[in-house]
């Protein structure tokens, strides 16, 4: 970006854009001196130190003071992006926990809390958990509502263009729940809602199996399968949030495809329907035949719907995530060897390195690209407090 000449009303919009140049290239850099911020923004080195001084008064930048130095003349001082100005949060609202997770602009995590849930908790419950989730999360950070300039919250369902699970959701009782008016009441900054295997995408894009890659499919198995979907590094919605739902497709198979693991012959009557496929892929590890059976019938229903994923979308990584992820070295080679039987082209099949917390970390990043669109997009004011 160069500066421009201009007057009157529109110097006050040129200031700004010039600042968040220079908050840009801070944040993407380590600490700069002038002179480098300068080269890198386009802006005149006697505009940049102005620039400088006034985003450290205004919180956006702090000094690194220069230290001694045997070279001749006086060492420059460096601007660093104080990535504390502003935190945001992420959680995953899921069947059997909440999990909040808060971080500063770097997306460093600050916090992290997690409660269990009963799975038949009703939307009340639920909500009174969350809430507790979130007070202990910004309690034990020292921060407060108005500290926070973006959540993101995952839930379990496609999530239409208001927030809501109206398509279908496991939670009891969840399609009732307005989740974004529920939070507005306690924080004025920025509310996203968005689907947990979609966030899980994202997740595994920032910092999981996925960071080299902009073509996903993501691949939530575990006694639930559904998919999240990135094209072109952008994580897809579709226009009423359904993108990915292909397991609501009965020819697809995804919708039983847990049940071989759970009504596999051998699982012992002291097993819960929950914890069955655990045993099993346990069991298979040690060669029980039934097991083994159970496991290899899942993973080729479950290649179905992976396989018309890829077909449609040409992925560079398929990313075998979820609970059942755990188990990535029963069902990788299969779920490889399937998908090389239907397919035309062979996507690379990796196992998430993120496992539960992949959810969480993607409502997060969604999060910090929501303080980045409205940080780059508008300007740099803070959120307003909330109205009493």
């Amino acid at each position: 970006m160069t500066e421009a000449t201009t007057t009157g009303a529109d110097l006050p919009r040129l200031r700004e854009l010039n600042s968040l140049s220079i908050v840009r290239a801070l944040r993407d850099h380590p600490p700069s001196t002038v002179t480098e911020l300068s080269r890198r923004t386009g802006l005149s080195r006697p505009a940049v130190d102005v620039i400088a001084q006034g985003l450290v008064t205004d919180g956006w930048a702090s000094v690194i003071e220069p230290g001694a130095s045997s070279s001749v003349g006086r060492p420059a001082r460096r601007y660093r992006f104080r990535a504390g100005a502003g935190h945001v949060l992420g959680v995953d609202v899921g069947v059997h926990k909440i999990l909040a997770l808060l971080a500063d602009l770097d997306g460093t995590i600050v916090r992290s809390v997690r409660h269990a849930v009963d799975a038949q908790a009703g939307p009340a419950e639920r909500l009174a958990e969350l809430d507790a989730v979130v007070t202990d999360c910004l309690a034990q950070a020292g921060k407060t509502p108005t500290d926070i300039w973006a959540v993101t919250v995952a839930v379990t369902g496609a999530v239409d263009s208001t927030g809501r699970t109206s398509f279908f959701t496991p939670l009891p009782g969840w399609q009732s729940v307005d989740l974004t008016t529920h939070l507005a009441g306690r924080f004025a900054c920025p509310i996203v809602i968005e689907n947990d295997c979609k966030l899980a995408a994202l997740g595994e894009q920032w910092q999981g199996a996925a960071t080299d890659a902009d073509d996903i499919v993501y691949l939530l198995a575990g006694l639930r399968t559904g998919a999240g979907l990135i094209i072109d590094g952008v994580l897809r919605r579709g226009f009423g949030g359904a993108a990915g739902e292909i397991g609501a497709l009965k020819n697809v198979r995804w919708l039983n495809a847990p049940e071989h693991l759970q009504n596999c012959p051998g699982v012992p009557d002291s097993v819960g329907p929950d914890d069955a496929a655990a045993w099993v892929f346990n069991a298979a590890r040690d060669g029980h035949k039934a097991a083994r059976t159970a496991v290899n019938r899942y993973v080729k229903d479950l290649a179905i719907g992976a396989a018309a994923l890829v077909l449609t979308l040409d992925p560079q990584v398929v990313v075998f995530g979820g609970g059942f992820s755990r188990s990535a070295d029963l069902v990788l080679e299969p779920l490889r060897r399937e998908l090389e039987r239907l397919c035309l082209r062979m996507p690379e099949v990796r196992a998430s390195t993120l496992g539960a917390d992949s959810v969480a970390l993607g409502a997060l990043k969604l999060s910090l690209n929501e303080v980045d669109q409205r940080l780059f997009g508008g300007g740099l004011s803070a959120p307003v407090a909330p109205r009493r």
